[in-house]
């Protein structure tokens, strides 16, 4: 009976009834879940809990972007309130706030509420993240999950504006029945009379933060054979390029969010995550706006791939990529099936809880059939959200699936899975795609809640929320980004042995004497560079660099810009002049350097007295490091002298990977000097030549390091 009443409900949206349901107080209660349930049992509102929202919410709860606790008796009095129970790790929660957004642009007059529960410092983390601007409440003792008898996540409850419960609706896809009551619900009070229309006091969270350069970066990758990255800047919605030393060489996109093709300083993303590198190509995993990009860095072109656009609820695939709706893409992986070398793109398609695969050139899924160049289909999962392995692939099921790693080396021959909601890894085989789990989680496949940070073999081992998977072919081990315990854990999966690498198991910025000393928050992604790990460090803002020889951690600097004079010029082809004989050769004292620092080489240079600069032969510099090429990652930097009345400044930043089979770097500023005589007549050719000698230690030094090389002509 309660159903055909809610049925009769939803069926009277649609003609002037429904305002009959605003000033009925009952909740809407469901004992189960699943991301498209709207079936509701309407329960009758308690006195007590009309009385609970009709005062204060609890004192002590933690507020966000207001300038304080709100109350249904002053702040809120005469609003239409949606409340929205969101936890920020459920793929599910995230696809309704743009359903929130859509809504704060339509209506103004009234007031979201993102209500969590979770630790305050990661409620923090994706309010910034998922770049939430209406006010969120940490309903940190789920005492409002309690009082309104909420069930699970995401759930959003409507309420009129006497604190009185309108409706709620479970699950995600429900943007047009939730436009449609709010809509109605504010012209039923409108017409009454009981809307207000004063301002409620906000004050966003993150004007209050200093900026910085990345923000959550959520994925990395290299191309080691380019010495490129590619970084997922993911809040700034932007993909850059940088060089193994962070030099910056592209930046696409951002800052603000968009969904646009195009030339590279046109191209807009939004939230993008997995990236692929290789060559001049980077393939993208547009995130929030539910497509696969490719950014052409020899053509300076951003195209889509796959995707329409907007999120879909297709679970099969089967189209041609532009034409195929598909679910928050979170990561993806070059890997080849049935054709070519690199003939397809895996898709960590976290929205629809499966793995796919582009086809980025013919070729045949196993056991399957065979797919033309640029289909877009499923690969394994049912899009059922479970932790199921089967040896059929469309009846296994995942969990959020965020992180993958080919392995197509054998006897492994398979695509490693982080599955994030089930906290654990699975394997996909790429003969058969039988579904095996590697580690964590437990045997009941619906318990999602088999967390934990234990270190063991298979299931004995316990992650918690992993989000990120690097394979290291020439070590035959799986490293893991184990997010929500702060640490880098590695697989054997000869023996199924999980342990810990690096990371505290607290969330912090410490960069330790060694790995275990060291800690993360919340790393999302990782990479296996050439003896390192590159780690994005998501809720620090930062990238970080694990030398696996040295068990050292530092910070991955990124050059924005040419420090260097703006003459300067850079080339891998430039061969340095040789020095004549009477060039003079000053040995600088030996100077200590970190990887990744910045040194600062001030030149002072004076003329020989009754001397001039000549216009008709430009004077110049050039900094080498012959015999270190790796010191400037085998290229020369070169620039002209006009002007010697102030010292000229000259930068470098060190590779943040130094080569430890050097044992003596030098870096070389030769200087080619043209003057003549004031008073015209003769003029002279003056050589100078400094090398500089670096020792390079594994403590972090904060900032540049300077050093001043002078010399009287």
């Amino acid at each position: 009976m309660f159903c055909r009443v809610v049925e009769y409900l939803f069926h009277s949206l649609k003609c002037k009834s429904i305002y009959n349901i605003f000033d009925m107080h009952f909740f809407c209660y469901s004992v189960s879940y699943s991301t498209s349930l709207n079936i509701i049992i309407p329960l009758f509102w308690s006195v007590e809990v009309m009385l609970f929202l009709n005062t204060y919410f609890a004192p002590g709860l933690e507020w966000l972007n207001t300038e304080g606790p709100l109350s249904f008796s002053r702040e809120l009095a005469g609003k239409v309130v949606v409340l929205d129970f969101f936890t920020y790790c459920c793929i599910n929660c995230m696809h309704i706030l743009p359903d929130l957004h859509q809504l704060e642009k339509r209506h103004s007059v009234k007031v979201f509420l993102c209500v969590l529960f979770k630790v305050l410092q990661n409620v923090r983390g994706a309010v910034l993240r998922y770049n939430i601007t209406h006010p969120v409440v940490n309903d940190r003792d789920a005492r409002l999950w309690h009082e309104l008898e909420v069930a699970c996540w995401p759930t959003v409850v409507l309420l009129g504006p006497r604190g009185n419960l309108l409706f709620s609706l479970v699950g995600e896809g429900h943007r047009e029945r939730l436009a449609l009551f709010t809509s109605a619900a504010l012209q039923h009070y409108r017409d009454q009379g009981l809307l207000r229309d004063h301002l409620v006091g906000t004050k966003l969270y993150r004007d209050s933060l200093p900026s910085s350069f990345l923000s959550f970066p959520g994925k990395v990758a290299v191309d080691s054979s380019r010495k490129r990255l590619a970084i997922a800047d993911t809040g700034h919605h932007r993909v850059l390029v940088v060089s193994s030393t962070g030099k910056l060489l592209y930046s696409v996109g951002g800052p603000g969010s968009g969904r646009k093709d195009g030339k590279l300083q046109e191209a807009t993303f939004c939230s993008p995550q997995g990236v692929v590198i290789k060559g001049d190509i980077v393939f993208v995993a547009d995130t929030e706006n539910h497509l696969i990009r490719k950014i052409d860095l020899l053509e300076e072109q951003v195209s889509t791939l796959a995707g329409v656009g907007f999120q879909g609820i297709d679970k099969d695939g089967g189209a041609m990529g532009p034409q195929q709706p598909i679910s928050s893409p979170w990561d993806l992986a070059l890997g080849t099936s049935g054709g070519k070398e690199d003939n397809v793109l895996w898709v960590a398609m976290a929205g629809t809880h499966q793995v796919w695969c582009l086809f980025l050139a013919d070729g045949k899924l196993p056991q399957g059939s065979n797919f033309q160049m640029g289909t877009c289909v499923r690969f394994a999962g049912s899009g059922n959200e479970e932790n199921r392995n089967n040896a059929y692939p469309h009846k296994a099921g995942f969990a959020q699936p965020s992180g993958l790693a080919p392995a197509p080396e054998e006897p492994w021959c398979c695509l490693y899975v982080a599955d994030s909601e089930s906290s654990t890894v699975r394997s996909v085989a790429l003969k058969d795609g039988a579904v095996k789990l590697l580690v964590g989680g437990e045997r009941d496949p619906m318990n999602l809640f088999a967390f934990g940070d234990v270190d063991g073999k298979g299931m004995d081992a316990k992650l918690q929320h992993p989000l990120g998977v690097a394979w290291a072919p020439d070590k035959s081990l799986l490293y893991v980004a184990d997010s929500y315990n702060h640490k880098i854990k590695v697989v054997d999966p000869k023996n199924k042995q999980c342990w810990v690498v690096a990371g505290t198991g607290e969330a912090g910025d410490v960069l330790g004497p060694g790995f275990t000393e060291s800690s993360f928050n919340e790393p999302g992604g990782l990479c296996v560079g050439e003896g390192v790990l590159f780690i994005a460090d998501t809720n620090n803002h930062q990238l970080k660099v694990l030398d696996l020889e040295t068990k050292t951690v530092s910070r991955f600097p990124i050059s924005v810009e040419d420090t260097v004079d703006s003459a300067t010029n850079f080339s891998c082809s430039f061969k340095v002049p040789k020095l004549p004989k009477s060039a003079l050769k000053v040995n600088m004292p030996l100077l200590t350097v970190s990887p990744g620092q910045t040194v600062n080489m001030k030149l002072v240079l004076s003329l020989p007295e009754g001397t001039k600069l000549t216009k008709e032969a430009p004077s110049f510099w050039i900094l080498s490091a012959e015999g270190n090429e790796w010191l400037l990652e085998s290229r020369v930097a070169t620039g002209n002298i006009q002007d010697l009345s102030q010292p000229l400044s000259i930068s470098t930043v060190l590779p943040a990977v130094p080569d430890v089979t050097d044992a003596s770097p030098e870096l070389t500023l030769s200087v080619w000097v043209y003057c003549c005589l004031t008073g015209g007549g003769s003029c002279m050719m003056k050589v100078a030549s400094f090398i500089q000698p670096l020792q390079i230690v594994t403590t972090l030094e904060n900032g540049p390091v300077t050093v001043t090389l002078a010399h009287a002509f």
